[in-house]
This record gives C-alpha cells, sequence and structure tokens, in this order.
C-alpha cells in the first residue's frame, strides 16, 4: 500500500473544492420551525443568533472560532447593543454547523482572513434590532399603547408612564409576533456597549483551566493516536512493521491512513512511543534533490522568466527613464507554530459520525467528512472547540481527516494529536518568495515608475480555491496596492511549483510583501536624501487613512526627536483586509550583533472599533507573531525533508525579548474592518529600515538573525 505526501496535497485541494460547492450564502436568519419549537418550550428565538428565556437569560451563539481574537466577545457585544441586553445577562454559546451560520464573506461556515467583525457587523446587528423590536411591540400591545412611544433599556422595555417589563415576562408574547423586515438601527451615538472596554466572556474560564480546547476532548472508550508521517516530500511507504509498535504497553492498533501509519493506543505517550518504535521503509528519492538552495536558485530563474502573470499595470514602465533603484528581496517559507498542536477527535459510527476539533472551516469540513464516509451532511455533526491559535493553519482538514480514518478503521473514537514535529514538518507553510523591485526616480526624488516582479507558490490553488493560469491575488497583494503616487506601475507574478505544501497564514501575501515594498521604499527615499516618513508623506495625499496612521505613528513615537546612543528608528505603513496599519521600531544591538526591539509604536485605522482592548491584544499578538518571524524563524529543507522541528530550531519572541507595544486607534465612524492580522505585515519592514538606520546596512532577506550573519 503506498502513500505520497503529494497524493494527500491533490486529494485536499479537491476536497475543499467540493466542499465549498456544498455550502449557501448566508441570509439574515429569520423566524424558523427550529425558532417556534424553542419558543413553545419557553424561549423567545426570533432568528438563529438569540435566544430569551422566561428566566431573563440571553444566549448569543457565536458561528466564528475563537481562536484568541476575542470573536466570542466583540460579536455578542454587536447583537446585545442592538438588542438592548443587559450584558451581565448575557451567555455564549458556539454554534453548530448549518448554512444559517455561514460567513458572508466567504459564502462558507469559517473563520479567517480577519473577517468576524466586518462580516458580521451589519447581519448581527439587524438580527439584535429586528428582536429588539419584537419585544418592544409585545409590551405596546400589552398596555395598550404604541410601540414607538416606549423604550428599552439594560433588557427592559420602558411604557410612556413608566411601565417596566424584563425581556423575560415578554419572551412568550413577543415569540408570537413576526420579525419587522428592515428594523430601523441605533446611531452611534446612542452605543452603550460598542466601543466600550468590556471584560472578554472567555478569560475566566481560561484562566481557572475550565475551556475545553481540542486536545482537551475526553469521551468514554477514546483512544489515542500518532501518525507516521512521511519523512520528506512526495516520500511514499513501501513497508511497514508493527511489531515493536504493538509490543509497547497500551498500543491497540497500527493501521494505515492516507497521511501514513496510525499507531493508536490508550493514551497519548503510548501512541507516541509505539509511533517511534514503528518500523518504516520510505522511498524518499521524489524529494532527494530538493532543498533551499534549490528552491532558492529555480526562484531566481524564475524572476528572469517571460512567463509572468499580469496582477497591475498603469502607464508604461518602460518608457519611462531616470535614475534608477533595483532590489532582489526574499523571504523564506514559515511555519504556523500555534501553541495548541493540530489534533481532532472523530468517533465514526454506522450512520453517522462525530467529530470534536479546533477548526477553522467547520462547514466545509464538515461536507468533506461526510463524503470520505458516503454519508450526508447531516449525518456529521462538528462539534468546535476552543483553538489555541490558528493563523490560517486549522483551515486546512488533515488532521480531521486522520482523526476520521483512524476512528473508521478501529471502530471506536479515536483522538490523532501530532507532536511538535509533525506539526512544524507538515508541509503546510507560508510560501516563500522572491520579488525583483526597480523603481526611476524623478528629479525631486518622486518616484515615476515602480516595477516588482514576485515568484511564490498559490495558496490559492493549494488550498483548492485558486483555477490553473489564474493570477493568485493572495501572491501579489501587498504589491499590486502599492499606495504611493507613481505614474507607471506594473506588478506580475511567476507562480513557482516546487518545494514544500503551503497555505494561508496570519496576513497571507501581504506578510511578505508588505517587508519587500515598504523596504524598497526606504531605499527610494534613501536615494532621493529624504527622511523615509516625509518621503511616505509626500506620496500619500491620495490615501487619507493610510496617511493618517503614519501621522499618528510617527507623531506618537517622537519620530526625528533624539534617541538613546546606539538606538534608531524604522518607520512602514501597509494596508491588508481593508485595515490600516503604521509601525514604527526603535531598534538596537547587543554585543554580538543580534538586534534588540525596544519600542514599537502601532497606529490603526479598523473602521468602527467595537472593543479597543481586544482590538490593542490583537495588534500586539500580531507583533510579537511578526517580530518572531522577522527576527529568527525560516524552515528550510535538505534533501526534501524540513530542518527544523520544534522551538529549539525555530524560536519564537519570549517575555525578555518582547518590546514594549504602544497601540493607538483612529477614531472612526466607517463600517469595521480587520484586525487580527493586520499588525503583522508592517513589523518586519520597520525593524529593517530602523536597522538600515542603525548600521547603513540594507538587509533584503529574512529572518534577519541569517542575514546579519551572512554579511
Amino acid at each position: 500500500m503506498h502513500h505520497s505526501a503529494m497524493d494527500r496535497r491533490t486529494f485536499l485541494r479537491q476536497s475543499i473544492a467540493a466542499a465549498s460547492g456544498l455550502v449557501v450564502a448566508l441570509q439574515l436568519p429569520g423566524r424558523s420551525d427550529a425558532a417556534a419549537t424553542t419558543a413553545a418550550s419557553g424561549t423567545f428565538s426570533p432568528n438563529a443568533f438569540i435566544r430569551i428565556g422566561t428566566d431573563n437569560r440571553v444566549t448569543i451563539v457565536v458561528s466564528m472560532a475563537e481562536m484568541g481574537q476575542g470573536v466570542r466577545t466583540a460579536l455578542p457585544m454587536i447583537l446585545a447593543e442592538e438588542l438592548d441586553a443587559d450584558w451581565a445577562s448575557v451567555h455564549v454559546e458556539q454554534a453548530p454547523v448549518d448554512a444559517v451560520y455561514n460567513n458572508p464573506l466567504f459564502h462558507m461556515q469559517g473563520t479567517g482572513g480577519s473577517s468576524s467583525v466586518r462580516a458580521f457587523y451589519t447581519p448581527l446587528r439587524t438580527a439584535g434590532a429586528a428582536a429588539r423590536a419584537m419585544l418592544v411591540q409585545a409590551a405596546a400591545n400589552r398596555w395598550h399603547v404604541s410601540g414607538s412611544d416606549c423604550h428599552t433599556v439594560a433588557g427592559h422595555v420602558i411604557g410612556p408612564k413608566g411601565e417596566r417589563l424584563s425581556y423575560g415576562e415578554l419572551a412568550l408574547d413577543a415569540a408570537q409576533l413576526s420579525p419587522p423586515e428592515q428594523p430601523s438601527l441605533k446611531k452611534a451615538s446612542d452605543f452603550r456597549l460598542i466601543g466600550k472596554e468590556v471584560h472578554r466572556t472567555d478569560t475566566v474560564d481560561k484562566v481557572r483551566g475550565k475551556t475545553t480546547f481540542g486536545i482537551d476532548v475526553e469521551l468514554p472508550g477514546l483512544l489515542s493516536a500518532v501518525v507516521a508521517h512521511p519523512p520528506s516530500l512526495g516520500a511514499t511507504m513501501t513497508s511497514f512493521d508493527a511489531t515493536k509498535a504493538k509490543a509497547i504497553k497500551g498500543v491497540r492498533h497500527v493501521v494505515a491512513i492516507s497521511a501514513g501509519i496510525a499507531v493508536i493506543a490508550d493514551n497519548f505517550h503510548a501512541a507516541r512511543k509505539g509511533r517511534d518504535a514503528l518500523k518504516v521503509e520510505w522511498d524518499e528519492s521524489a524529494g532527494a534533490g530538493l532543498s533551499s538552495d534549490s528552491i532558492r536558485q529555480a526562484m531566481a530563474l524564475q524572476l528572469k522568466a517571460g512567463n509572468a502573470m499580469l496582477a497591475k499595470e498603469v502607464g508604461s514602465v518602460s518608457a519611462v527613464a531616470g535614475p534608477r533603484v533595483e532590489a532582489i528581496y526574499s523571504a523564506p517559507y514559515l511555519a504556523h507554530a500555534c501553541m495548541e498542536p493540530m489534533n481532532a477527535t472523530a468517533h465514526v459510527m454506522a450512520d453517522r459520525c462525530e467529530v470534536y476539533a479546533p477548526t477553522q472551516a467547520p462547514g466545509p469540513h464538515r461536507a468533506m467528512v461526510a463524503g470520505m464516509l458516503g454519508m450526508k451532511p447531516e449525518q456529521v455533526s462538528i462539534t468546535q472547540t476552543f483553538l489555541g491559535g490558528g493563523f490560517g493553519r486549522r483551515f486546512c482538514p488533515d488532521f480531521i481527516m486522520a482523526a476520521v480514518e483512524a476512528s473508521k478503521a478501529v471502530g471506536a473514537p479515536v483522538k490523532v494529536v501530532y507532536t511538535r514535529e509533525d506539526d512544524m514538518r507538515a508541509q503546510y507553510y507560508r510560501p516563500g518568495a522572491m520579488v525583483q523591485m526597480s523603481a526611476a526616480l524623478a528629479s525631486d526624488g518622486k518616484p515615476l515608475s515602480f516595477e516588482a516582479r514576485v515568484t511564490a507558490a498559490s495558496v490559492a490553488r493549494a488550498s483548492g480555491m485558486g483555477k490553473p493560469d489564474e493570477l493568485d491575488g493572495a501572491a501579489v497583494e501587498g504589491l499590486a496596492s502599492w499606495p504611493y503616487a507613481t505614474p507607471n506601475l506594473r506588478v506580475d507574478w511567476v507562480e513557482h511549483t516546487q518545494g514544500p505544501g503551503v497555505w494561508f497564514w496570519r496576513s497571507v501575501g501581504s506578510s511578505q510583501n508588505a517587508f519587500f515594498s515598504e523596504c524598497f521604499v526606504d531605499e527610494m527615499a534613501h536615494q532621493a536624501g529624504q527622511d523615509p516618513y516625509e518621503y511616505r508623506r509626500g506620496l500619500l495625499a491620495h490615501e487619507p487613512r493610510l496617511l493618517a496612521v503614519l501621522d499618528l505613528a510617527a507623531r506618537k513615537a517622537g519620530w526625528g526627536s533624539p534617541l538613546a546612543k546606539g538606538h534608531a528608528r524604522g518607520i512602514a505603513v501597509a494596508e491588508s483586509f481593508s485595515s490600516y496599519v503604521a509601525e514604527v521600531v526603535e531598534v538596537s544591538l547587543d554585543s554580538d550583533g543580534t538586534p534588540r526591539v525596544h519600542k514599537v509604536v502601532a497606529a490603526v485605522d479598523c473602521g468602527t472599533v467595537v472593543n479597543p482592548g481586544i482590538v490593542r491584544r490583537q495588534v500586539q499578538s500580531a507583533v510579537i507573531f511578526g517580530l518572531s518571524a522577522a527576527l529568527s524563524q525560516e524552515i528550510t529543507l535538505t534533501a526534501g525533508r524540513i530542518d527544523q522541528g520544534n522551538f529549539d530550531t525555530y524560536p519564537v519572541v519570549r517575555m525578555p525579548q518582547a518590546p514594549v507595544i504602544d497601540v493607538h486607534l483612529v477614531q472612526s465612524t466607517e463600517a469595521p474592518t480587520g484586525i487580527g492580522e493586520p499588525g503583522t505585515p508592517p513589523l518586519a519592514p520597520a525593524l529593517a529600515n530602523a536597522l538600515f538606520a542603525l548600521t547603513g546596512q540594507r538587509v533584503r532577506s529574512l529572518p534577519l538573525s541569517v542575514s546579519l550573519t551572512r554579511t
């Protein structure tokens, strides 16, 4: 029996594409048969997001994955605001898998792309306002007054003479009414929750250890599995001997699944010992010639190729003369390194399957599991646990597929857990990338042209969402959106097809492309003999929101003011997920030449802010995530094998290395935009630009620790 990592990725692509076709776009949930049933049992359920009991308990259903970004607080705040609920009476519940909970931006039930608040802001406000209107009408009917003469405050309807009824007292009456088609929404000036630093609803349970993450799931008769995965790219299994594995105390089964060989035992420790004792023969010839050096050489050749796909063109870059700035930049493959390793629990039975998993995509994953088992989607339940980090990685179904296959093979519930090494070597990475950029400058230093050719693998195709020979927008985001006033512009992309598997990584293409473009702008400013902040200012008059965060970050960081000896600042700005972030980094060098980041000042415009505390923490998180990658993280290959396996070779920023991070929010009445990812893209370029200001050395490849050593 042969198993190939490449075959597995092809299967994943096809499965995800098929699953995506099985889900439908969200409509605002109206009154349903289920709602009518729950109304009869003593609750008011005007739509899929709200239940109000006669005991005044308000249950708000959250359909997005909580992976630390705060959706189980921000989304209930939006709905409770329009409902005028008493926040102390609000309880949060995770949604089941149902098309009614689809993400309106993705048309599937999935969490990613910094989309939760921006996708659900209006639907949840409308859902809350509709329920509030029904409660008001129920009270007005009881008092024989007009609904327009009543108002609501903190879970109560107040009548024209000061009469007062709680939502619980009105729940059954309201359940008999029809929701209004277009309920009126509050003015921002009347908000009581939106814009406030409301405490997170999940913190207390997390601190007390009560929160159930995927890795915490327990079921009667649950077995644990650890999988022997192919050790290199394209490796296929030729044979295996389970004798020594089965001799380990607690090991019950050794079975071949699509991902490799699953060793299934009474507990994780026994399963891991069994996996380590397993004797497997692999044919590794397919990836033997693939290394980081060979990938770099291939990318360098691709930059000169003539088969690029055009992403954006304005004017004619070839017709422009003048002094030129030219540079080649590169960025490595990166792992997600979520603190909770990949895991999933599945119980396959004759007529149904139960899955418990920290997944970002329960909708597509349910459809995929159903397809694997030949079941209807409604025969598969997915319970979405809390996620110990996601960063895009848990959109991939590999760990769920492994659990389902293992459970089916042994007829019992099985929890598959990746070791850290399994996780880091799983071949789902941010794409390595290389770009060649060129600009012609006018006599005043302003750009007459900007040209960029980038080569990187396609995450769209890897995920089954992209078509062959079609531009992958993620590969050029952050470059094609070049914001600076430039009359002639050309950006194109050459798809790189060698190398390990790629996947969505926090801020996707912008994570590397903002490093490329924002460092290059610094190079242009230097050649023009201008301050890099002032140079940007002069080119962003037509981008007022970008200019505003640039100015705010510079002002709050004291740009231009004296610094301690041996310290320097760098600046960068980026738009991603419709949000605007500028960051100023202050850096020095330790005695051994290692960069030490002392302070990061971030200015953020993400439209209307639902919870400023959550926004600040997300930006701080994104800064630490980006700083870890910029300083020292890379995934490298030797003879088809991934070199890194754990945090000793793939370090994250520890507390002693962490800088002070000041986050400043732009007050805005624009619609909310993304915040989980936009804090990451400006970090690496701001740091690299600061190092140039300090040392005169221009670092054009990441991670900085490696580049500084090489030079």
